[in-house]
């Protein structure tokens, strides 16, 4: 099987890595805009070097490219490969508005073709534990849930073409660096978000980018549980990603890649970090082996990926849902097609 990797930036060392692992997979080709970072891909992955995506389609013809571009990127770059039969793998956002969207959504569905989103952190062994728990129902129903998310970004982080940008990066820290925690909040508490009250901030870096560095959210599920949601790239250091899940009988945690057990005053470890090899930052969470594994055992056996563009796209309809809300200072219903 052809594979392409679009975007040869930092995390595309994830893709490449995992890849590398999977039988009967070749990576056929790279693109990237920069000639000097698709070259040196090409050299290091011994494949065609291309700096352009169109012309990549049609010279290389591959079974299935991985989107590792800027997000303005994703919805267009994903359409044109679903509308030529190609699979698609694309890193978070999948699309970074209501229109996006829905064109992603209507290509996936008359494509035959596999559309997945890289949200990897559902395949961490603390996430598939605490998803096991709740789905049990043995510490009985979810009263509440919060999810933070305390990261620490410098001035030069912002200092490409791309990066803090409303054109290219489309939003700030909920766009880029919270979206995997507020889909792993919605995820494990097994409902889909009905409602949210937001509020963004720029507060590290106001005046230097034109996104927020800073967003506090007030989820509310299907069936009126309540749940608190924030992420900040102020912080003074990366703190690990924080998940609580109260229920009426304990508290299950994920704090970074452990997961804990909390009743009566007791906390149960239940998981230890796993050792598995990792390329990216520590923070990223170490699931983009398993993702991609899972992706290519679907597209061999046609098994449906489960992050698909419907199941993917909600969180790009919670955080568009917060900047609506936080614009007009009320609750925001997000609406299903």
């Amino acid at each position: 099987m052809k594979v392409s990797v679009v975007g040869c930036g930092n995390i595309s060392r994830c893709h490449f890595n995992a890849l590398e692992k999977i039988e009967g997979i070749t990576i056929s080709s790279v693109v990237d805009i920069k000639p000097e970072r698709a070259d040196a891909a090409a050299v290091k992955h011994n494949c065609r070097a291309f700096y352009d995506f169109d012309e990549m389609l049609s010279e290389d013809r591959p079974d299935c490219v991985h989107i590792c571009t800027p997000h303005y990127l994703h919805v267009p770059m994903a359409v044109k490969a679903l509308s030529q039969g190609i699979n698609v793998l694309c890193e978070k956002p999948c699309a970074v508005s209501k229109d996006g969207l829905k064109k992603l959504r209507l290509a996936q569905l008359m494509s035959g073709a596999q559309y997945g989103v890289c949200f990897q952190n559902r395949y961490n062994r603390s996430v598939k534990i605490v998803k096991n728990l709740l789905d049990s129902g043995e510490l009985g129903k979810l009263i509440t849930a919060r999810a933070a998310v305390h990261w620490k970004r410098e001035e030069s982080y912002y200092s490409d073409d791309w990066h803090g940008t409303l054109e290219k990066e489309c939003g700030g820290v909920l766009v880029n660096q919270a979206i995997h925690t507020g889909d792993l909040l919605r995820y494990l508490a097994g409902m889909d978000v009905k409602s949210v009250s937001g509020h963004i901030f720029k507060d590290k870096f106001k005046g230097k980018i034109e996104v927020e560095d800073t967003a506090i959210a007030r989820y509310e599920f299907e069936d009126g549980t309540v749940a608190l949601y924030n992420g900040t790239v102020a912080c003074g250091a990366n703190l690990p990603v924080l998940l609580d899940f109260v229920c009426e009988n304990g508290t299950l945690r994920i704090e970074g890649d452990n997961a804990y057990k909390i009743k009566d005053g007791v906390v149960e470890q239940l998981s230890l970090p796993e050792n598995a090899e990792f390329v990216g930052k520590d923070y990223w969470g170490k699931g983009h082996d398993s993702l991609i594994a899972d992706f290519y055992d679907c597209v061999k056996t046609g098994r449906s990926f489960p992050i698909e563009a419907n199941e993917g796209g909600k969180a790009v309809e919670e955080f568009l849902a917060i900047y609506a809300s936080d614009e007009i200072g009320e609750k925001v219903y997000i609406k299903k097609d």
